[in-house]
């Protein structure tokens, strides 16, 4: 099957309006879990994605500790080259063999990304990287929790970014990645990183909870940067599946279990997903994929990451790459994301 496409920013590569989101698919046993996963179960969603015509996939070398760049490889081996996906992995968080339950620390030394991207390729079991991305601006070596946002915002020290952007524009003149990208960087970063070389693509969050993108993605439009968006579904809270008995039952080794959105700001969040199923249930289509689509519909994105463990999940919001939002619709959701007051960030692009 084929979905619509966009290309990439001014890369080569045209990217269907989702991807397949592989956080979860690492597995348990870390500090970032979902919890425990079947890895048969993963190689399925991965496969079943590409069939139903999901073109890349969005990893990073710290998921599962390096697990779920194992689980791809297997995934995609049998596909002929001309069938498979494109491979997006990162770079920047550098976990403790030794206490794989810790907090992974964060590094962008040329030395650490060197060895990082051999070890990407070997997991992988490619030559080259479709994109490489940094994870997060470098904090100077202390692991962060990822779950305080005040913590990240005051992190200082490091690699500056003008020196770890340099490396990965030389790991890019080098043929090993393709592509170069930054997640979960500042406009202010991707702007200084600009003056070094060309960024290809940016990763931020951005969902009809977490709209503090707004400005970065109109910055990157503007600046011919690709723009390729994480949990547009917000971790499940926007699937239409989640409700507080099951945010409680969170097992402890998944990370949703202290965050905010999950706790202090479950309420609004709930009551802003349950304001999209009468707008799902008019399109004949999951809540979730109501939740992408209002994403992919955001000015200047080109893609959004999706997860899945399972093909039942891959269904789930697969239409989302298809569905049309009416402008009845979007005055319905802006409504409801001003009404329930849940998350920050322009209710609209206008």
């Amino acid at each position: 099957m084929t979905l619509p496409a966009k290309q990439l920013g001014t890369s080569a590569m045209t990217i269907s309006r989702t991807g397949f989101g592989a956080w979860a698919i690492g597995g348990g046993g870390w500090h970032y879990a979902w919890g425990a996963q079947d890895d048969d179960a993963s190689v399925a969603a991965i496969r079943h994605a590409i069939e139903a015509g999901v073109n890349w996939i969005d990893t990073a070398a710290v998921y599962g500790l390096g697990h779920s760049e194992e689980v791809i490889a297997k995934a995609i081996a049998d596909f002929p080259e001309a069938d498979r996906p494109y491979v997006f992995t990162k770079c920047g968080l550098i976990w403790d063999d030794n206490d794989p339950t810790a907090a992974p620390r964060n590094s962008m030394t040329p030395a650490s990304v060197r060895r990082e991207v051999e070890g990407s390729l070997r997991r992988l079991n490619v030559e080259s990287i479709d994109l490489y991305q940094v994870h997060w601006p470098d904090t100077g070596g202390e692991a962060l929790d990822y779950n305080d946002p005040q913590a990240q915002a005051a992190a200082v020290g490091g690699t500056p970014l003008e020196e770890y952007w340099q490396v990965m524009a030389d790991l890019k003149a080098e043929g090993k990645v393709r592509a170069i990208g930054l997640s979960n960087h500042s406009p202010e970063q991707v702007a200084a990183a600009e003056r070094v070389a060309h960024v290809d693509v940016v990763q931020p969050p951005f969902s009809a909870i977490n709209r503090g993108s707004a400005e970065l993605i109109a910055q990157a439009e503007a600046a011919g940067t690709g723009v390729i968006v994480y949990s547009p579904q917000q971790s499940g809270l926007l699937t239409g599946a989640f409700s507080k008995a099951r945010a409680a039952a969170l097992p402890d080794d998944d990370w949703r279990k202290t965050h905010p959105d999950f706790t202090t700001g479950l309420d609004a969040n709930l009551a802003l997903a349950a304001a999209l199923v009468p707008v799902a249930e008019r399109h004949g289509v999951s809540t979730g994929a109501v939740a992408v689509a209002w994403a992919l519909a955001w000015p200047g994105i080109n893609g959004a990451i999706v997860g899945a463990r399972t093909p039942e999940q891959v269904d789930g919001w697969i239409a989302a790459s298809t569905l049309e939002l009416t402008s009845a619709d979007f005055t319905e959701i802006t409504q409801a994301i001003k009404t329930t007051g849940a998350g920050e960030g322009p209710a609209t692009a206008a």
